[in-house]
């Protein structure tokens, strides 16, 4: 063993030109594939950006001009996107906290052995596996005044709520719209999260029952840790989907009764409006906003999931 340690060291080139040599082969071998992705999401965004930077409307045929970032001026001086930014920070907090919450507890019912808890497991996903666009049709349905079976319930029930226009008013139309996004992407962060829980290894619950902790004390000292990475990950994916939602304010109310999110009014600007130049520049804003709390994210999460990940 000590020979073989004495040759390694004392070839550090050969050694080092090995790395190299396998470095230029992985980045060989990965150049095709990374070529065809930039290809295709680098022109669509630089497209997009340059239209950003343009004064063309389809309601006008033929007006074009360079306006530099006029757009960007004018998004930025406009209370909509004030407006519309805020709602997206607000749904994507709420609805993220709820869902980690819910997934957590689905997850957790899902790891454990007992008598159908394959069906279980199908049953839950199947939220998951709806169109956006059909969920957010059923829960406008389901919220529909004097029809919908929330108004008849609380009506038979003599509960409050029953004579609210859910989706035609603030705050309850963005309540509805949480908790339909809830509904649907909560069996996704259980499944996330479920996939963290399989591969925590048994022997420490029955170390830790051994030793004489309860249920609490098990999941807070065993469970908890060692699922931090996953609860990361999970938080991550969802954090920056939610960010980018469109289709389910956008069936559910138009954008109205302070709904309106930045995608939505980013859409609303390019076909209802037909401002291209200003269209772009909200989709740019979008993409830049969800860019950036990405970037936080990893900086701030990243190095936390491999320190966990190294702990464990």
């Amino acid at each position: 063993m000590e020979a073989a340690t004495a040759r390694l060291k004392s070839r550090p080139g050969k050694r080092g030109g090995y790395g190299r040599s396998e470095r230029r082969l992985a980045a060989a071998m990965l150049a095709p594939a990374l070529i065809v992705i930039a290809a295709v999401a680098a022109y669509p965004i630089g497209y997009a950006f340059w239209l950003s930077l343009t004064e063309y409307s389809l309601r006008v045929p033929g007006k074009w001009r360079f306006a530099g970032f006029d757009n960007y001026s004018e998004a930025f001086s406009s209370p909509e996107f004030w407006d519309a930014l805020t709602t997206t920070f607000i749904f994507s907090g709420i609805s993220v906290a709820l869902e980690l919450v819910i997934g957590l507890g689905m997850a957790l019912c899902m790891h454990e052995a007992f008598k159908g808890r394959g069906v279980l497991r199908t049953v839950v996903l199947v939220p998951w596996a709806i169109l956006t666009v059909v969920t957010a049709i059923t829960w406008r349905t389901i919220f529909e005044p004097g029809l919908g079976l929330v108004p008849v319930l609380l009506d038979k029930l003599s509960l409050p709520g029953a004579d609210v226009v859910w989706l035609g008013q603030e705050p309850y139309a963005l309540a509805v719209m949480i908790f339909a996004d809830v509904w649907k992407t909560a069996p996704f962060m259980a499944l996330l999260i479920l996939a963290g829980l399989q591969v925590i290894p048994d022997e420490l619950y029955d170390a830790a029952k051994v030793d004489g902790a309860n249920t609490w004390q098990r999941f807070k000292g065993i469970t908890l840790p060692l699922l931090k990475p996953a609860i990361l990950v999970a938080l991550i994916f969802r954090t920056l989907d939610a960010l980018r939602i469109f289709d389910l304010p956008y069936v559910l109310t138009q954008g109205a009764n302070g709904t309106t999110t930045l995608s939505l009014i980013a859409q609303q600007e390019l076909t209802a409006n037909r401002l291209i130049g200003l269209g772009s520049a909200l989709s740019v804003l979008t993409f830049v906003i969800v860019m950036a709390v990405a970037f936080i994210y990893i900086r701030a999460v990243g190095g936390n999931i491999r320190a966990l990940a190294e702990e464990t």
